[in-house]
């Protein structure tokens, strides 16, 4: 029998002619491209986290509609959804395309003259490309070259278009980039430059007037607008009210994103071997769900083809369980939380595992500091996610482990730059989360954290400290070694555990797993106030031990561990 031969993995590649005739695996959207040009508005936004498939789809679309490639329709389109299934309007527009990536924002100067640069370039790309479809394109293009107009340029395409009847599909991908890099800046210096350029009279604000008058006037017959933020929808109010935003649209849930069956189909095509899998990848990288009413949980593209990248490479899972890249793209979050407020709900957040708010499709950036709309931007940076309905409001919700990550690093950092005096050196955590792992002994490691860390904390990380901000703390210190793969609110029966530390998948040898129970006595608290925390603690721990998921593990270890003040902790290890 001949064997299989398997595609290539799609890591990093969005561009879909490039993905179909170099054999790539492509995962079938194509229906929602039906589902788009049924919309009775054709004038249309989505928003979606970075790295979620929404440059692979703006391509998609491009080539789809685009006439010069019609002749090619066949090869790209033939084996998807939509090529059984064309639509009226395949391949009958030129396409005007602009990615508002990578723009200088270094002074309103300098943006100003690149934004500005950057539409005049697409413009006169536009007419090279379309040169044979357009009378005057040449002419067109010369007096660009001699007038460098700017946006302004936008009118010659459409008064080409009106004179030689040509219907025009804009597409813009990345709308919001240079907003989010100078919003996530975090001062009122940035945020003053990102109001000046979308406001009355700025740069920005009269491109989408422009693009705004001629999809009235049906000049520009269809737009499709990409982003990872719904900020500059509110900021540029009338500069550009005419779309639907089909972001938090249930039907489109799953347009961009893996499925669990998508999933399964991507690792069949590239030859995954299921067998090197060895955690729970829907748990690591799956969960999200854009609407209550959303058919399907999705997984993070980007996250899920770099664990299978691994796969293929190294037949073994990757050391770390999220990809540095995909990690950089958070980053900003950091800058965000330096408000107090922020801060506060991050914490509540991870303290609590869930805040119930409402989701609105845009806000502006004067309101990023109210929780509402903090929260609201985590969930649009993929940091948060639907978990159901309530009431008249949303349960949001970490996605999966690998965000968990994130939010546990970042909450690290924080109380490392208000607790300055707080080190840990990496020789030390290391030798004591090999004394817990391989010698079954948990005081060294306790030791460690309560001398160099909690003892340190300044006064507002010491107003949090209860058990739930212990866990936090404990886990981001975990998360940094890579011995274990540390799980909070571990789900047993009846119960959760507070920490479960489960070996890494890439290190078999670890000799003990553990299940921990944390309290917490306030300073000064006497043995008899231990002694009832142990007795609760001991009940937990017992319960998780008896659960369908941790009995009969022999090389389960389980404490409890009361922490009393800042330094002070008693350690009660239970035997099974």
């Amino acid at each position: 029998m001949k064997a299989k031969q398997y595609k290539r993995l799609p890591c990093g590649n969005a561009d879909f002619k490039n993905m179909i005739t170099q054999n790539y695996a492509c995962v079938d959207k194509t229906r929602y491209i039906e589902m788009l040009e049924n919309e009775s508005n054709k004038n249309q936004i989505f928003i979606r986290p970075r790295k979620f498939g929404k440059s692979l789809f703006f391509t998609t679309l491009m080539y789809y509609y685009d006439l010069n490639e019609a002749e090619n329709f066949e090869q790209l389109f033939g084996g998807f959804y939509i090529g059984k299934h064309p639509t009226p309007e395949r391949n009958s527009y030129a396409i005007l395309k602009f990615d508002f990536s990578g723009l200088d924002t270094s002074g309103e100067k300098e943006f100003k003259a690149d934004f500005s640069s950057r539409v005049q370039e697409s413009v006169r790309n536009f007419f090279r490309i379309y040169r044979h479809v357009f009378s005057e394109a040449d002419r067109y293009v010369d007096r660009i070259d001699e007038e460098k107009p700017g946006v302004s340029s936008l009118e010659k395409i459409f008064a080409a278009a009106e004179q030689d009847k040509v219907k025009l599909f804009l597409l813009i991908d990345e709308y919001d980039h240079f907003a989010n890099d100078l919003i996530s800046m975090g001062n009122r210096q940035e945020r003053d430059f990102y109001k000046k350029l979308t406001a009355a009279n700025g740069p920005v604000r009269d491109f989408y007037e422009r693009i705004k008058m001629a999809a009235k006037t049906s000049l520009v017959n269809r737009t499709f607008i990409t982003g990872t933020s719904p900020v500059m929808l509110a900021d540029l109010t009338g500069g550009y009210n005419i779309a639907d935003i089909l972001t938090l649209e249930p039907r489109y849930n799953e347009m961009m994103g893996f499925t669990r069956e998508e999933v399964e189909w991507l690792m069949r095509e590239t030859g995954v071997d299921e067998s090197c899998i060895n955690v729970d990848i829907e748990t690591c990288y799956g969960g999200y769900l854009f609407h209550a009413d959303g058919q399907h949980r999705v997984y993070n593209p980007a996250m899920i083809t770099y664990f299978f990248e691994q796969i293929l490479r190294y037949r073994k899972p990757p050391e770390k369980i999220i990809d540095l890249n995909l990690e950089t793209n958070y980053g900003h979050l950091r800058r965000l939380v330096l408000n107090e407020g922020n801060r506060e709900t991050l914490i509540r957040l991870l303290k609590e595992g869930e805040i119930v708010e409402e989701m609105p499709e845009k806000f502006s950036v004067d309101r990023l500091n109210g929780e509402r709309y903090f929260v609201s931007l985590l969930f649009y940076m993929g940091l948060l996610t639907v978990k159901e309905r309530c009431l008249f409001r949303l349960k949001i919700v970490i996605p999966n482990y690998a965000v968990k990550t994130l939010f546990w690093e970042y909450i690290m950092l924080l109380v490392e730059e208000t607790s300055p005096s707080l080190h840990i050196e990496s020789r030390l955590l290391n030798e004591a989360i090999y004394a817990l792992a391989m010698d079954g002994n948990p005081e060294p490691f306790i030791a460690c954290i309560s001398k160099n860390a909690f003892s340190k904390l300044s006064d507002y990380d010491w107003r949090h400290f209860d058990e739930k901000y212990i866990q936090i703390l404990l886990l981001s210190y975990f998360s940094r070694n890579k011995v274990y793969l540390p799980v909070n609110e571990y789900e047993t029966v009846p119960d959760c555990a507070d920490i479960y530390l489960q070996r890494s998948p890439l290190l078999p040898q670890i000799k003990y797993e553990w299940i921990w129970a944390l309290k917490y006595c306030q300073g000064g608290a006497g043995d008899a106030d231990i002694a009832i925390q142990q007795k609760k603690g001991r009940a937990q721990v017992e319960q998780y031990i008896a659960s369908h998921r941790l009995g009969g593990c022999p090389d389960l270890k389980a404490a409890v561990i009361v922490f009393t003040g800042r330094s002070q902790y008693r350690i009660l290890q239970i035997e099974h």
